[in-house]
């Protein structure tokens, strides 16, 4: 499909299908949405906010809230943790990051991490124009629905081979889309600030040639461009409404060379991609999370201790190969969340991947550095065949006393077809803000945070956020 002349065909063929997601998000209404749907938006609020506590300990957490609180605006939302209330527009390019800080944040086999932008632009606008909980929840289902299918539409495996983070590139869509939602802007308005939004879309994954923090800033960008673009059509700022179709500068053309333009529309209002979101039992890459429950699982099952190992083969995608198969550096906790190797090694040393396996101190180890290096990756035909519709992945290990010990995972735990429940939702949430925050905090939040669909406003829920207090970093590069 790097073939213009194929492109501009495909691009005729779909002429307006910007602007017919733009006309489902102007007409979504809190009737739409299922139970089904707001139980898992609300563990998804949950999940965001104890990420996004977490990462406020973060030194790139610190310094963007640090240069938010510089900018500040006029007082319209809560800045988290930081006692004061900036624009909405700075606020979440706050939250955004700190959410996405650790890696641990909802994500979606779209390859995308919508929580970490659709939340904070949730938040920040229903404190500024005075929302309830019914309409916060339809704003969230319309940024988990459009970036999904933003992100389908690219062809995210494609995509990703080309270098493109597509909580990135998709996320300015899903900020846009939650922010007309709640603005309740027209068909017309909204295709405009979809295309303001995209023309603003960007981020790559040059982060992990030498750990830099760009990764963490990507949602935070995205949630800011987006909820900019919404506000800026609402002034009545004309943008593209072709903007992912045009023949020249479309941008699913632009982000893939396999792009699929009929899926941004496909069963719209029929299949909420929200019911699919995915939660995070480990701290590391969401595509590595199948290999983790399959050495977990034989160590466990076998009696095994990592001295009991003599060889180790990890068989995944081609694209997870690419995105997580490097050699582990030990330079960066970035490098390690996203290193396929460091988190087998890890896991089978201390039989978990949670906090205490990403710190400086940890990932230097010499016994795991040791271990890590000795992970063969190779690419398996059958998992590379269902990627990214199943992110499965495959352990083998063959043992110093002659066995081989064979295990694969098609749906690792949080996945939809093999969920975490609400309190482990709950004790994960508990377990990231109570170290931020402390527990008292903590618990006070999570209690507001599990009531507000329900409530007439977010503004208790922010106040709680904002006069959190902090504790001294936690997490560290």
């Amino acid at each position: 499909m790097d073939d213009l002349e194929a492109w501009k065909k495909l691009a005729r063929e779909h002429r307006g299908v910007t602007q017919e997601l733009a006309a489902f998000i102007a007409g979504i209404k809190p009737g739409d949405i299922s139970g089904k749907t707001r139980t898992i938006l609300d563990d998804a609020l949950v999940d965001a906010l104890g990420c996004g506590l977490y990462g406020l300990t973060t030194p790139w957490g610190r310094i963007m809230a640090e240069f938010v609180c510089e900018q500040q605006g006029r007082p319209e939302a809560a800045l988290w943790g930081n006692d004061v209330r900036v624009s909405a527009v700075n606020t979440v390019l706050a939250g955004g990051t700190a959410i996405h800080s650790f890696d641990f944040d909802d994500h979606s086999r779209a390859k995308i991490h919508p929580g970490a932008l659709v939340v904070p632009v949730v938040l920040a606008l229903a404190e500024r124009e005075r929302i309830d909980g019914e309409l916060m929840l339809a704003a969230m289902a319309a940024g988990y629905e459009t970036m999904n299918r933003v992100s389908q539409a690219f062809n995210p495996s494609r995509a990703r081979m080309r270098g493109w983070h597509l909580t990135g590139t998709a996320g300015t869509f899903a900020a846009a889309a939650a922010a007309c939602a709640m603005l309740k802007l027209d068909a017309e308005t909204t295709a405009s600030a979809l295309g303001l939004a995209g023309t603003q879309s960007a981020g790559t994954w040059a982060f992990t040639a030498d750990g830099g923090m760009s990764k963490r800033i990507h949602p935070g960008r995205s949630a800011q461009a987006g909820l900019m673009a919404a506000l800026l059509a609402q002034r009545g700022f004309i943008g593209p409404h072709y903007i992912l179709e045009a023949e020249d500068g479309g941008l699913m053309f632009g982000m893939s060379d396999t792009p699929r333009p009929g899926l941004l529309v496909e069963k719209l209002g029929e299949r909420w991609h929200a019911d699919e979101t995915c939660f995070k039992p480990y701290a590391c890459c969401g595509s590595n999370h199948a290999c983790v429950d399959a050495v977990l699982d034989l160590m466990r099952e076998n009696d095994l201790r990592p001295s009991d190992v003599e060889r180790v083969i990890a068989g995944v995608a081609s694209v997870v190969n690419t995105q997580t198969g490097f050699e582990y550096c030990a330079d960066s906790v970035l490098n390690a969340q996203m290193s396929l190797r460091y988190n087998i090694a890890v896991a089978m040393f201390d039989g978990q991947a949670y906090l205490e396996q990403f710190t400086p101190q940890r990932i230097v180890e010499p016994q795991v550095v040791a271990l890590s290096r000795r992970i063969e990756i190779e690419i398996d035909p059958e998992i590379d065949r269902a990627y990214p519709e199943i992110y499965g992945g495959k352990v083998t290990l063959h043992t110093r006393h002659g066995k081989t010990l064979s295990k694969k995972v098609d749906y690792s735990r949080g996945m939809p077809e093999n969920p975490m429940s609400a309190s482990e939702i709950d004790s994960k949430f508990m377990s990231l803000a109570s170290a931020a925050v402390g527990g008292e905090s903590a618990g006070s939040i999570l209690n507001a945070a599990r009531g507000l669909f329900r409530s007439g406003s977010a503004e208790p829920l922010a106040n709680l956020l904002a006069q959190a207090k902090v504790c001294d970093a936690v997490a560290t590069v």
